[in-house]
């Protein structure tokens, strides 16, 4: 049986740990680094690392990133910025297992075939911002633009990329964005019967509880950043990780 995994989002920014709010107001809450070596001493199933900035820059931190991933021995999702086959290489050279992609794969469907040709599907995710338009209906969110992509239908759109390649499927619950008021469990349901090859669901993830009625609902894997970097009402930067006792009840 496939274990259900429980993976740790970080999001960087000018060589800096931040969270966001419905992905806006980017706030430093420390070293990516140390955050990233607490994950690894307790053996986080995964670590998925995006720097929000590098996109918009066009200009990847390989520097910051080679510091990151030496000191990380659990598997690596990285995203952010990459444009080119050379840029996948030196990340997959400098250790990570996955690389994820959103805008430039969307923007071109060629660049996503010749990603998978290169490191194979089970190395290429898809990330995916769904956000609810002012009429409630779930939309494609481009953050580069701060728009909604024109997509009619965002399960033909996801299922049309993932006839590229894509070997997983991470999707962002933009409305929920570090809110800690709980996944949306209506979202993990529609999405788990419409795609069939493994998807992480993140946003909104408050509790273990939480996390065990995400998997409920249908979803093999679940990322959360606030919940396991902030403690508190008064979100006192803490970071946490279910213990393996933990893990192995919600996995029963």
């Amino acid at each position: 049986m496939l274990l259900k995994r429980i993976i740790p989002c970080l999001l960087i920014k000018d060589g800096g740990l931040v969270k966001t709010e419905k992905f806006e107001n980017p706030k430093y809450v420390g070293d990516p680094i140390n955050a990233v070596k607490i994950f690894n001493e307790k053996e986080a199933d995964e670590i998925i690392i995006i720097d929000i900035k590098a996109t918009i820059e066009k200009k990847i931190n390989f520097d910051l990133l080679s510091k990151i991933f030496s000191e990380c021995f659990v598997p690596i999702c990285y995203g952010g910025g990459i444009s080119t086959i050379e840029d996948a290489k030196k990340i997959i050279k400098l250790g990570a297992e996955k690389i994820c992609i959103q805008s430039h794969g969307i923007k071109n469907k060629k660049f996503v075939v010749d990603l998978v040709n290169n490191f194979g599907s089970q190395s290429i995710v898809l990330s995916i911002d769904l956000k609810k338009n002012i009429f409630g209906k779930l939309k494609l969110w481009n953050y580069l633009e701060n728009d909604f992509y024109n997509v009619d239908n965002i399960y033909d759109f996801i299922e049309e990329m993932i006839s590229y390649g894509f070997g997983e499927l991470l999707i962002n619950d933009v409305d929920n964005d570090g809110l800690l008021k709980g996944s949306n469990k209506d979202l993990i349901k529609r999405i788990s019967s419409k795609i069939n090859i493994p998807t992480i669901f993140c946003g909104g993830i408050n509790s273990i509880d939480d996390i065990k009625k995400s998997f409920e609902s249908g979803a093999k894997s679940v990322a959360a950043g606030s919940f396991f970097v902030f403690y508190g009402k008064f979100k006192a930067v803490l970071i946490t990780y279910p213990t393996e006792k933990i893990k192995s009840l919600l996995n029963e």
